[in-house]
């Protein structure tokens, strides 16, 4: 008799499926033993099972059991580290981050984003756009290196913008060097949803916490 496939447990998520886990291994167990009891009751008394079989038998029903207990210290795990990473969110509000985008908020008459360059460059240049795709201005930033570079934009061309866009073209020689760029703005609150850390910033909204590139 093959009990291999009493192996195969299921759950729901969290909360109430970590009852459901435990239900399910004691269900299993119980119908392991009665099984094996039914196995040894209806044995061919020419060819017994040996002492390897039930061993090996018994020894099924214990790793069921194991990993029933596993899963509720992974689901335990999973809950304790949500919550970790919630308090350690609250530390983010009111500090300045960086991510994902190419958006520029005017504040006090200056502007501030960020650029990442994949390698050296000799020259980078910043163009700073209207929302409509004019250029208002444009600012070259010399040499870099590789990497993720802040630059403090002075609005005196914003002609009363309180947002623009922005532009980096980078080069080494004659070969282009990609670049990402990146906003900035102030984290006004966290939540997690659903056991996912996400941060509301002032002006761009609700974000991932994974995708924050800097905090200054």
């Amino acid at each position: 008799m093959d009990f291999t496939t009493l192996n195969k447990t299921t759950g729901t998520g969290t909360g109430a499926a970590s009852q459901l886990t435990s239900k399910n291994a004691v269900d299993t167990q119980d119908r392991f033993l009665k099984l094996l009891v039914a196995q040894m009751q209806n044995q061919d008394p020419m060819n017994p099972m040996d002492n390897a079989q039930v061993t090996s038998q018994m020894a099924q029903i214990q790793t069921v059991s194991g990993i029933s207990g596993l899963d509720k210290s992974i689901q335990s795990l999973s809950t304790q580290f949500g919550q970790m990473q919630t308090l350690q969110g609250v530390a983010l509000v009111g500090r300045d981050v960086t991510v994902p985008g190419s958006k520029m908020f005017i504040e006090d008459n200056a502007g501030r984003g960020a650029y990442e360059l994949s390698g050296p460059a000799d020259k980078v240049k910043l163009e700073v756009l209207s929302t409509a795709g004019a250029v208002l201005d444009t600012v070259e930033l010399g040499a870099q290196g590789g990497g993720i570079h802040q630059f403090d934009w002075a609005a005196d061309k914003s002609k009363g913008y309180t947002q623009v866009n922005f532009r980096i073209t980078a080069t080494s020689g004659a070969a282009n060097v990609s670049t990402t760029l990146y906003s900035s703005d102030k984290v006004a609150s966290v939540s997690n949803d659903g056991g996912k850390l996400q941060l509301q910033l002032d002006k761009l909204g609700k974000v991932d916490y994974a995708s924050i590139k800097s905090i200054d």
